[in-house]
């Protein structure tokens, strides 16, 4: 029998009907596609390192127990190797050519500077742990999401252990010279000042340069009597802490939570350097003032050493943000689906999601997901297992 055109047309289009019909099927076991971009290289990499355990345990433990909906994650790790250009091409790779669901990170403030604008033009949801505090705006960047404080919380619980825990007045600010450091330079001094601090030094100093005793005596000679640093870099901060040391220099460092971490400590010319250096740090992965982790964190700190995960040169909430964010887009597309509108309708959503890192909770209206009070400072000599106990002053 002979078919006429139209009949032959309509039974294509049916066919293109029934194959549309049938895609959705074949689209739910796919991988999930989760774009990476942790700095594992380069100078600002202690906290990518970190962040790295965490979520290579939560993707492993998230795919072995059947992944999403029957759907594994897959995750692809572009590493930025501290560079903001690199993570600008990571981006732009993540987002066109894998064609991601979602984006983690940079983990870093200064390498985020570059692509959060990217990734929004993109319409490519991202949740990133940095501080800076303009890289969340619900209205520039309606999909950009902050699961860790800002740097006015940060800020905040560093300069009021200073002024009215340590009541010191006279302060000394100094950063490198990356986005992260010198944006937290800029937040700080006007809110040291605000409490009454007197800022008697402020820089900017390359993270690279091996001699930094010029800065500190130009500090001692203005009457310092604490130096707060901020910066992710571990040599730069260690040769802080050395030149101290070495000036035998009887002042409290406060500030940037590496101050505390395992490859800063490993720097150090002598332990006893690390006397009077007070980081910022977290409540819920710290010792209370009975020596006890909360319950939430000891189970976790039982899952890594099962999965033979080292804490001993790193922070423990490095790697429990890290390990709390696939579980986070996890329960997003377990509750609404894949698709970069759902994502984003579930997180505008979210209510105290209980993770090891802390709770997180975002609203449409602010995309910063961390609790103020959980934001405390702690004594760095006091490591133990990537976590400490809290500075004196604390209860």
């Amino acid at each position: 029998m002979s078919i006429t055109r139209r009949q032959a047309l309509g039974s294509a289009g049916a066919a293109i009907a029934a194959s549309s019909l049938a895609k959705p099927a074949v689209a739910a076991t796919e991988p999930i596609r989760v774009g990476y971009l942790p700095a594992l290289t380069g100078p600002s990499s202690s906290t990518g390192i970190g962040i790295n355990r965490g979520i290579q345990l939560a993707v492993q433990e998230i795919n072995a127990a059947g992944g999403i909906n029957g759907r594994q994650i897959e995750l692809i790790t572009r590493d930025t190797q501290s560079d903001p250009t690199k993570a600008v091409n990571g981006a732009a790779e993540l987002s066109h050519g894998q064609n991601v669901s979602v984006v983690f990170g940079p983990v870093n403030s200064g390498e985020s500077l570059a692509v959060v604008p990217l990734l929004a033009r993109t319409n490519t949801p991202q949740v990133h742990p940095c501080w800076v505090d303009t890289l969340t705006d619900p209205q520039k960047y309606p999909m950009c999401f902050r699961n860790a404080p800002t740097n006015q919380q940060i800020g905040a619980a560093a300069n009021r252990y200073v002024v009215e825990v340590l009541k010191r007045k006279k302060v000394a600010v100094i950063s490198d010279t990356t986005g992260y450091g010198t944006a937290s330079v800029n937040a700080y001094v006007p809110m040291l000042k605000t409490q009454g601090a007197d800022v008697v030094y402020q820089g900017n100093v390359d993270a690279a340069n091996p001699e930094l005793k010029a800065e500190l005596l130009r500090m001692q000679s203005a009457g310092a009597e604490a130096i707060m640093p901020w910066s992710v870099n571990a040599g730069f901060l260690s040769r802080i802490i050395n030149t101290r040391g070495q000036m035998g220099w009887d002042v409290p460092i406060v500030g940037q939570t590496t101050l505390g971490s395992g490859q800063t400590r490993d720097l150090l010319e002598k332990p006893e350097y690390w006397a009077k250096v007070y980081p910022n740090n977290f409540r819920p992965v710290c010792y209370a003032a009975g020596g006890k982790l909360p319950d939430r964190t000891l189970a976790f700190l039982d899952r890594l050493k099962s999965a033979k995960v080292d804490v001993s040169d790193t922070l423990l909430w490095w790697i429990a943000v890290g390990y709390d964010t696939p579980r986070l887009i996890a329960d997003a597309v377990k509750g609404s689906g894949a698709e970069p509108a759902q994502i984003v309708g579930y997180l505008n959503q979210l209510k105290d999601f209980p993770g090891v890192f802390g709770d997180i909770s975002f609203t449409s209206d602010n995309h910063n997901g961390y609790r103020d009070d959980d934001c405390i400072m702690v004594e760095a000599n006091s490591l133990k297992e990537g976590a400490f106990k809290l500075a004196p002053g604390y209860t």
